[in-house]
């Protein structure tokens, strides 16, 4: 039996696609009217920076991401210990919402961090 697991109203979502060397971040807070992107280098200093930047907005914190090989591992598990949600996104789940979305195959970070958001938004009711 799975478990809902709901995101809480007042949250930071942030998405992050990974990559081998860089990630993209895509974060979404609420009373922002724009998102913040972010390019986060796969190094530990990258990392604390991120860590900082989610830590300041003084809410709670819903990250997810899609595992790409090993190179989400670092990253996912910095986030967590820094006190973050962490939530693995199904590939196939982000494949079918982004071919909703953008009636394509088309696929490219930038947008894949926004099909994570829009995959994990509770409130999110319309396509963009």
């Amino acid at each position: 039996m799975t478990t809902s697991d709901s995101t809480p109203a007042a949250a930071v979502l942030v998405a992050i696609d990974i990559a081998k060397v860089r990630n993209e971040v895509l974060i979404e807070a609420p009373g922002h009217k724009r998102r913040r992107r972010l390019l986060v280098l796969n190094t530990r200093a990258e990392h604390d920076h991120l860590i900082e930047v989610l830590q300041a907005y003084g809410r709670p914190v819903v990250c997810a991401f899609e595992a790409t090989g090993n190179y989400h591992r670092p990253i996912a598990w910095r986030l967590a210990e820094a006190g973050f949600e962490v939530r693995l996104v199904s590939s196939l789940a982000l494949a079918r919402t982004r071919e909703a979305l953008h009636n394509s195959w088309d696929k490219n970070d930038p947008k894949d961090a926004q099909v994570m958001l829009h995959a994990q938004d509770p409130g999110n009711t319309s396509l963009p």
